[in-house]
């Protein structure tokens, strides 16, 4: 399970540096892909092979499952970590996220996801505002 939030920087050749907390259950190796909210999500392999199982299994004759299939996995690529520990970030991926330097590595229980600084700030004090409601709205969470 992934949890914590991060602030890194990307190096001058746009490598990022994994959390180890993260890197222990990823692996050497995982995929970094699309994710929603303008932010890339990061699966260990096995994680990527269920979703990818999950699409499989939509009706392919509906307009946005071709849509989401397509942008999920055009999007995708796998990466290998660096003996100190970076992934070198795909430039269409950080262009996808609107990440320049500045970046915020968060865990979000199944996946890690990669942010731009400034959009994680900006999505996390939308949020954050309505927390309580959002909580409330979610039934069965037992929180």
């Amino acid at each position: 399970m992934f949890m914590g939030e991060f602030q890194h920087a990307l190096d001058e050749k746009g490598r990022l540096t994994i959390p180890a907390k993260f890197r222990e259950e990823l692996g050497d190796g995982f995929i970094i892909t699309r994710g929603l909210d303008r932010c890339l999500f990061v699966y260990p392999p096995a994680a990527w092979t269920a979703i990818q199982e999950k699409i499989k299994a939509l009706p392919m004759e509906k307009p946005e499952v071709r849509g989401f299939g397509r942008l999920l996995s055009s999007g995708a690529g796998e990466v290998e970590v660096d003996k100190q520990g970076r992934v070198g970030l795909p430039p269409h991926l950080r262009e996808y996220a609107g990440i320049e330097r500045e970046v915020v590595v968060i865990g979000a229980i199944t996946r890690v996801e990669i942010w731009s600084a400034a959009e994680w700030a900006v999505y996390a004090r939308k949020f954050e505002a309505s927390f309580s409601e959002i909580a409330e709205k979610i039934v069965g969470l037992g929180i």
